[in-house]
């Protein structure tokens, strides 16, 4: 089962991240990734296939900081366990998603959005999410307002 965790704070929120995911290990996964907005350096993302430790060893030749952030470990319903299965899925550089559930109309929507010039990396049915509130987005006015087009 799928773990999600999520911390903003005015201190760096990696380690709440880790922390968090680290909590949800019970529930059985095969990925886990974390996204951070970077001081400096916007939306950065990080995911690895394997356990939150695998992160974890990732994270400390591949450091981020920042202090708002998502993680989710993963355990695949649409795409073999991957790295590039894993979440969060981002849509730009802007935006990060991560999921638990099925997409049951992911097919359509991936196909609506490819016609729209989206560029799919996941086998996933929860990326067509990102993408699709990323062209929301373009035109709502707010975040929320495109959630809940996207919704």
């Amino acid at each position: 089962m799928c773990g999600i965790v999520g911390a903003v704070a005015r201190r760096p929120v990696v380690e709440i991240l880790l922390e968090g995911l680290q909590r949800l290990e019970y529930r059985g996964y095969d990925s886990a990734g974390l996204a951070v907005l970077a001081e400096g350096d916007g939306l950065v993302r990080h995911r690895v296939q394997g356990k939150v430790r695998d992160l974890r060893d990732h994270l400390r030749s591949h450091p981020v900081a920042g202090t708002t952030g998502i993680a989710h470990t993963r355990w695949a319903t649409h795409g073999a366990p991957s790295e590039r299965n894993a979440h969060p899925h981002v849509s730009g550089d802007r935006l990060a998603v991560v999921h638990n559930g099925i997409i049951e109309n992911h097919e359509a929507l991936r196909d609506r959005l490819e016609g729209e010039g989206y560029v799919f990396t996941s086998e996933t049915d929860s990326e067509t999410v990102a993408h699709l509130i990323d062209l929301h987005f373009r035109n709502a006015r707010s975040l929320a307002d495109a959630v809940r087009l996207a919704v």
